[in-house]
């Protein structure tokens, strides 16, 4: 005699009887009480959540009429008349079950949209219940709409679906949708612990949780793995049985992977994966397990204050294992984990791929140690990162403006400049001061203009050929190379009659060798000052804190040599130095303010202390304490960027050339960001 199955002997006969989808029951009751009904619904969800089910009952509630055979629509359907029991048992013959999966030819929805026109044999409805209705075909499809968007009043249909995605979107907007969803854990673990209390079968909270978990949400599922570990049992479901029976991973094992990574210490893990491969424990699902650990521990980092469930064994473990990790290491370890179970499939052995997964997780840990407790390798010296240094920012010295002579001033002759001479920088046309008249008005005006040498600082353009020509012809020979102090003007032979707009559009170009150049000095009275940049940090100069300026330098010298790095370098960076003493045993103490606490864990702290101790061959005493933190090595090396680029728009916005450009086409301007310092 055989017996059935858990998953149909408890299938959900009312509305009162279903779990998990709230949502959906209270609108078709409420729908069914106020007799608003739609001709046409459809139902989505993953395998297992209820979509026959739904669909049964709602035929059941269309169709009851009560144990006296006088009751209409209701949303609790008695389930003791005679079309409540024939809808149970499959036989009522106005409600049809059709799988599109192996009828989804036009001939065969064809046929039944053919019985349509006629009325209910025994029911007050006829409903048509279409499963996996996204398997039809586009003729079938089609052949359904107009029958679909207006039936007959007494036909329902009912559509069934896991991919909604696939059905047309013509049938979509025909239908009232409901959206299944799949199982939470718990309300699947507590409807097993109801139906085995039903049967009365012994089983552990453990066990019903492990199959409430490998069951992902289906309802159908959680009752054919329990049907499977009863068998497997002996008739009891105890938790050591469940978990062989799965193959899912002891907490121990995953306890002891988080633990040798949280170490360091890389012959655990190999130890760890041959203990798996031995107990021929899956690889994924050990992933799998230990993404689980790894987010329970990320919600305990993040909500230390939240409190766990009592009835939750492995809560007490992952609260123990929390610290053991810092929280981004937690989160780089998960994501790790889970972008790691599609990479097992491409290993050539998914315990190699698991080992090397877990290699990584101990190699992507900051300031890894390469043996479980040796100190980190120093790098070599061409790993090494290179560093910005930290020094005192310096104003920058630019030679000062020599003032522009004016129209009347007296020409002076310019002597002819020697052939081995650098070609000197472009020449620029000034705007004249406010009340005079610009050279490329319509009046002739006189430009204003002086001998510039090349500075040093400022590196020199290439001025065009006809520029230079049209200088030419107003000149008889060239102006004379200044002398050290190059900053003394010079006066150039102008006359007055020249237009310069003239002299540039209408010139040949002429040989480079024989184009002499002439540059104006910037007017003082409209020569744009430095913009003045407000600095992120407003730090002391360099020597007022003499502590900060030692910890800096440490720092400085720590990341050259490659002894931080990641988390341990960052807290390096962010610590302000409170406080350097000797120890009375020997060895130096830091007190060190750190902003952030995420970086004031214990294994920071101890590897940045063996760091220093390293660079000094000294013990290192350090102790972090969570404050706001000024004056840091990151700080400094900021505020030099800063200052840094500050001085390179300066210079540029302050060149002659810039400034003769943007004065001759008015709009002109300096696109922002486009300045990088050397």
């Amino acid at each position: 005699m055989s017996s059935m199955v858990l998953a149909r002997k408890y299938r959900p006969r009312g509305f009162d009887s279903m779990v998990g989808q709230g949502h959906v029951v209270q609108a078709l009751a409420n729908a069914l009480t106020q007799q608003r009904l739609h001709h046409a619904y459809l139902f989505t969800g993953t395998r297992g959540v209820g979509k026959t089910t739904v669909s049964r009952i709602l035929a059941k509630s269309l169709n009851c009429v009560g144990p006296d055979g006088q009751g209409t629509i209701t949303a609790s359907p008695c389930g003791h008349c005679q079309p409540c029991r024939d809808i149970d048992a499959g036989r009522f013959v106005d409600y049809v079950e059709l799988d599109a999966a192996s009828n989804r030819g036009v001939e065969e929805i064809s046929q039944l949209l053919e019985q349509a026109v006629y009325k209910p044999v025994m029911g007050r409805f006829k409903v048509y219940m279409i499963d996996e209705v996204h398997m039809l075909s586009n003729t079938a499809f089609n052949a359904m709409l107009k029958t679909l968007e207006e039936p007959p009043d007494y036909l329902k249909f009912v559509l069934a679906t896991t991919d909604p995605q696939k059905v047309p979107v013509t049938v979509l907007s025909r239908c009232l949708q409901f959206n299944l969803r799949p199982m939470a854990v718990q309300t699947v673990q507590e409807h097993l612990a109801q139906v085995l209390s039903v049967e009365q079968i012994e089983s552990d909270p453990g066990a019903l949780r492990l199959l409430a978990r490998a069951a992902r949400g289906s309802m159908r599922d959680a009752m054919s793995l329990t049907d499977q570990a009863i068998a497997f049992g002996g008739g009891r479901l105890e938790e050591g049985a469940v978990r062989q029976m799965l193959g899912a991973v002891d907490r121990q094992h995953v306890q002891r992977i988080i633990e040798a990574v949280g170490e360091g210490d890389g012959a655990g893990l190999v130890g760890a994966v041959d203990t798996l491969r031995q107990l021929g424990l899956s690889a994924s699902g050990t992933l799998e397990e230990l993404a689980t650990a790894l987010q329970r521990m990320a919600v305990i980092q993040a909500v230390p204050q939240m409190q766990t469930p009592e009835d939750d064994p492995d809560a007490q473990v992952w609260a123990q294992l929390a610290p053991v990790l810092a929280p981004d290491e937690t989160q780089l370890f998960y994501s790790l984990c889970i972008q790691g179970r599609a990479e097992l499939a491409l290993a050539p052995d998914e315990y190699n791929g698991l080992l090397m997964l877990l290699l990584r997780l101990l190699a992507f840990k900051p300031g890894h140690a390469y043996g479980a407790g040796d100190s980190p390798r120093p790098k070599a010296e061409g790993s090494a990162r290179t560093q910005i240094p930290v020094a005192e920012p310096k104003p920058v010295t630019k030679p000062e403006p020599a003032p522009v002579l004016a129209p009347a001033t007296r020409p002076v002759e310019a002597k002819a400049l020697p052939a081995e001479a650098p070609t000197p920088a472009l020449p620029v046309v000034r705007e004249p001061a406010q009340g005079s008249t610009a050279p490329w008005d319509d009046a002739p005006a006189e430009p204003k203009s002086a001998v510039e040498p090349s500075a040093p600082s400022v590196q020199a353009i290439e001025p065009p050929a006809r520029m230079a020509a049209s200088v030419a012809e107003d000149f008889d020979e060239r102006p004379e190379p200044p002398d050290e102090d190059w900053t003394t003007s010079v006066e150039p032979a102008w006359d007055a009659t020249v237009d310069v707009d003239a002299a540039f559009d209408n010139v040949a170009p002429a040989k480079p060798a024989a184009s002499p150049v002439v540059v104006a000095h910037p007017s003082p009275e409209w020569s744009a000052p430095p913009k003045k940049t407000t600095l992120s940090f407003d730090l002391p100069p360099l020597g007022a804190d003499l502590l900060s300026d030692r910890w800096a330098e440490l720092v400085k010298q720590l990341n050259a040599k490659g002894l931080i790095a990641a988390l341990v370098r960052e807290l390096a960076m962010q610590s302000q130095a409170v406080e350097c003493s000797d120890e009375p045993g020997g060895g130096v103490h830091w007190r060190l303010r750190v902003d952030r606490e995420s970086l004031c864990s214990d294994v920071n702290r101890e590897r940045l202390s063996a760091a220093i101790a390293q660079q000094q061959g000294q013990a290192v005493k350090l102790t972090l304490e969570k404050a706001p933190a000024f004056n840091t090595p990151a700080q400094r090396d900021q505020v030099a960027r800063e200052v840094k680029q500050r001085d390179a728009e300066a210079l540029i916005e302050g060149d002659a050339l810039v400034q003769g450009l943007m004065a001759r086409y008015p709009g002109a301007r300096i696109v922002p960001g486009s300045i990088q310092p050397l």
